[in-house]
């Protein structure tokens, strides 16, 4: 149990560092290289630059200047990482072979870059040289362009472009080679995009006109050449974040890294190596900041998941502890009796339990560090040595706070005649005062209020666990009495046996609540998250699937998606997203359905249900007579009421609609404001299917999208799903409590089993005085069960109803939203807990069946071993 244990408490910092820094990574890498890397341009001073400023040997002495400013934990990647000069404008090229789509000349940038030869996969020709020294009035030079680009503009090895001059002839560009990235979405090619993907980029003030605009990359060497054209080259320095070397822990610092390069102490260093007009832009900052907000929402739930297990193992193991003080009892009262000091008999159990303890809690943390690579040790390192502590301490306490006074005979200490002594009284109330105080500042603040909201859920469980262990004797001396004018003897007998547990056997009771308790809130939390994202999911696509077009749906295409695997019904609606209301001072979707099918949708998806009549209701006399009856938003209904009002859609046509019946939503369309109308009633070329809603337990995506082929865009709800999960700090918050699910269930089952291992013996010695008495196999089977049954039923039916009880207390103050939909926007609103069946009923079950299975096994076991060897006499029980 103690290696158990300290592994799961190494793993917990461990765990939580993989998944954070997982999350920070997958953020960097999402962004892109174009807003990760920190961009550095060195603006000509006057317009004027020098040959020797852009040469290769001047630029890498000032990138390794560069690279010394940069402060930790920034590190850069100097794979992909580089410097060189390029134009900061484009400049127009002549050539009449490349593509011109709407007439406007393509456009090139002349890019001179350092390492092109260490990131190509291969070359179709060679590389660009630089043989003779280049200068300004250099008429030619050599140059490459990337695969992708030379497709686009149609050039060649051999191609010559001529690039216009400033004050010279034009610069001719000889393309010697066409390159393949090795890695086109890293950093030394896609901080720049350009580089490797040529661009059609719209003319500014033009409506449709656009120009290619490319890269042609020139030998580092070949530089000077920029300074002959009117592209106004700048040096630059690009320095790409070490993904690996970026840990969620450092944010703060990451942060401050980026503002020094940013407008800071580094800025003002890399400008004494490169020049005062020396400037550095990235988003990284942004990103950061943004991670940030999403861990600062995950932390306090995983927080609230972490102190739940943990409070459970503690109580397992102080529990371990108790009982095995208990089962040494007697030994103990005789040291004591026979002059044992307190300390002495405390460091002697300390030195018998340390022995086993501290080799287990070893083999734990080495196990914890084996099994997650990665993250802090310190903290895995301290939470085993805690672990290990608590397992070492726990008996020695124990001892000593029950042998403080030497005594030779004990009283009885029976659960039913057992008093609870002022401090005990004092100390639960205290916690009383505490566990209120927590879930009050958890229902006002959240979980993100302070540290005190954390506890709330375990201090729950506590106190009910504290609140049952006073109220356990009460049945049991109400059972006794009827129980004993019964004529067998089990059911009086279990029951005495039941009350003459010793007091301190109740600790399990204390262990199993919390586990339980635990168990619930976790798996509150998941059933929370999962709901969360069914819904959102709902409200985004409408159905299990849609297929939506901007004009109207082929008339064969209905009947082809019926057809899919998996669909059940098909619904076609017709969308008009921009209808004019009201002589256009406001717009809005109307929404033409099929009032029986229509409706019947909105009941099987629970999205604003109505009944059809509401849309086929008789119509008004005189002018209100033309009105369409609609079903309306409830903003839609605030604005207008119930007069009649005037629609006018795009192609011209006009009509009246008056709403009758209001609805928060509709599976059509999502927003605030819509209105749903009789699809018969609207015009024709306004009644043409645009949308087709679809129902079905597995709709095939890949069968659907054939179907639907050219003519509309396919979404599915299980596809829609799958985006809220986007980040592993959502799915790592997951797993965490899923594992203090499982945990608490496991801890739950392992006091249980503690406990009985603890009155195994007893129990053992009992059953075989009573069959001399002529008590049967089936009758000790039945005692025993019983016996055990008053405890377990009492742990399981209250752990159930503390479970259930606590994530109603506790969810007006927490916000699963962080964790369900954090990776894509939602109309869903605020994620909260959901009661889990499961959670509450398959832990409290297992409760229950592993007693009555350990005292059957129990009962089966001593009855094949026989009652010679439990009746020796002066055997010690």
């Amino acid at each position: 149990m103690v290696a158990l244990t300290a592994c799961l408490a190494a793993a917990f910092p461990r765990a939580v560092d993989r998944y954070e820094d997982a999350g920070l990574h997958r953020a960097v890498e999402r962004a892109g290289p174009d807003r990760t890397a920190v961009q550095l341009y060195a603006q000509p001073e006057y317009g004027i630059i020098s040959e020797h400023d852009v040469l290769p040997a001047t630029l890498a002495d000032q990138y390794a200047k560069i690279l010394a400013a940069v402060q930790r934990p920034v590190v850069a990647d100097r794979g992909q990482s580089t410097y060189g000069v390029r134009t900061a404008n484009s400049v127009e090229v002549p050539e009449p072979w490349i593509p011109q789509p709407t007439g406007t000349p393509a456009q090139v940038t002349l890019v001179a870059q350092h390492g092109l030869a260490d990131h190509v996969r291969s070359v179709t020709g060679r590389l660009p040289r630089a043989p003779d020294p280049v200068t300004a009035s250099t008429p030619e030079v050599e140059g490459a362009v990337s695969a992708a680009t030379a497709r686009s503009l149609h050039i060649e090895v051999g191609s010559r472009i001529h690039v216009p001059g400033e004050g010279r002839d034009p610069l001719v560009v000889r393309i010697t080679g066409i390159v393949t990235p090795s890695d086109p979405a890293g950093a030394y090619w896609s901080t720049h995009p350009v580089l490797h993907r040529p661009s059609l980029v719209p003319v500014p003030g033009a409506n449709a006109e656009k120009y290619w605009l490319g890269a042609l990359l020139l030998a580092p060497e070949a530089a000077p050449a920029l300074l002959g054209t009117p592209g106004t080259p700048w040096r630059y320095w690009q320095l790409a974040p070490a993904t690996d070397a970026l840990h969620a822990r450092d944010t703060a610092r990451l942060k401050s890294a980026v503002a020094s390069l940013e407008a800071g102490p580094a800025l003002q260093k890399i400008r004494e190596a490169t020049g005062p007009l020396t400037d550095a832009d990235t988003d990284l900052d942004e990103i950061l900041t943004a991670y940030d907000r999403l861990r600062e929402g995950v932390t306090p739930l995983v927080a609230v998941a972490a102190v739940g297990a943990g409070t459970v193992a503690a109580v397992v193991l102080l529990m371990a502890g108790g009982l095995a003080a208990d089962r040494r009892r007697t030994e103990l009262a005789l040291l004591r009796a026979r002059g044992a000091s307190l300390r002495g008999l405390a460091g002697r159990l300390f030195a018998e339990t340390a022995t086993v303890a501290v080799p287990a809690g070893a083999l734990g943390l080495t196990a914890a560090l084996l099994l997650l690579p990665g993250g802090r040790r310190t903290y895995a390192f301290a939470a085993a040595a805690a672990v290990t502590a608590a397992a070492c301490a726990a008996l020695p306490l124990r001892a000593v706070v029950a042998h403080r006074v030497v005594r030779v005979h004990t009283g009885r200490e029976d659960v039913a005649t057992a008093r609870p002594s002022r401090r005990r009284t004092v100390a639960e109330l205290t916690l009383l005062v505490l566990a209120l105080a927590a879930v009050e500042t958890l229902r006002r603040r959240g979980s993100a209020g302070d540290e005190l909201s954390y506890v709330a859920p375990v201090l729950t469980g506590v106190i009910a666990a504290l609140a049952l262990v006073r109220l356990y004797p009460l049945p049991l001396r109400r059972l006794a009495r009827p129980a004993g004018r019964l004529r067998g003897v089990t059911a009086h007998l279990s029951l005495a046996r039941a009350g003459r547990t010793s007091a301190s056997a109740v600790l399990p009771l204390l262990a199993l609540l919390t586990a339980l308790t635990t168990a619930a809130f976790g798996g509150s939390v998941l059933s929370g998250v999962n709901e969360a994202r069914d819904e959102a999911a709902l409200l985004a696509i409408g159905a299990d699937a849609r297929v939506d077009a901007n004009e109207p749906l082929p008339a064969a295409l209905p009947d082809r998606v019926r057809r899919t695997p998996g669909v059940r019904e098909v619904t076609a609606v017709s969308i008009a997203y921009d209808a004019q209301l009201a002589g256009g001072r406001q717009s809005a979707p109307l929404v033409g359905v099929d009032p029986a099918g229509y409706a019947a949708l909105t009941a099987r998806t629970g999205l604003g249900p109505f009944e059809k009549g509401e849309l086929t209701k008789a119509r008004g006399a005189g002018k209100a007579r033309e009105a369409l009856t609609a079903v309306a938003s409830p903003t839609m209904a605030a604005t207008y009421g119930t007069r009649p009002i005037p629609v006018r859609l795009q192609d011209g046509t006009t009509f009246t609609v008056r709403v009758t019946t209001v609805r928060d939503r509709t599976p059509a369309v999502s927003g605030a404001e819509f209105l749903v109308v009789n699809r018969a009633d609207l015009p024709a070329s306004a009644a043409r299917p645009t949308a087709l809603l679809l129902t079905g337990a597995q709709v095939d995506a890949t069968a659907l999208r054939k179907a639907a082929g050219t003519a509309g865009h396919v979404q599915l709800r299980s596809e829609e799903r799958a985006r809220y999960v986007g980040s592993p700090l959502q799915s790592g918050a997951e797993d965490i409590y899923t594992a203090a699910v499982v945990a608490g269930a496991g801890y739950a089952v392992l006091a249980l089993l503690l406990s009985l291992l603890r009155a195994a013996p007893e129990r053992t010695a009992l059953l075989a005085r009573l069959r001399t008495m002529g008590l049967t196999r089936a009758q000790g089977r039945r005692l025993l069960i019983l016996e055990s049954l008053p405890q377990a039923v009492l742990a399981a039916v209250g752990g159930a109803l503390t479970g259930w009880a606590t994530v109603a207390l506790l969810s007006p103050g927490i916000d699963l939203t962080t964790i369900a939909l954090a990776s894509a926007p939602s109309s869903a609103g605020r994620a909260e807990l959901s009661t889990s069946a499961l959670s509450l009923a398959v832990p409290a079950a297992s409760v229950v069946l592993v007693t009555v299975g350990v005292a059957g096994i129990q009962a089966w076991w001593s009855g094949r071993r026989g009652s010679v060897g439990e009746l020796r006499a002066g055997d010690a029980r």
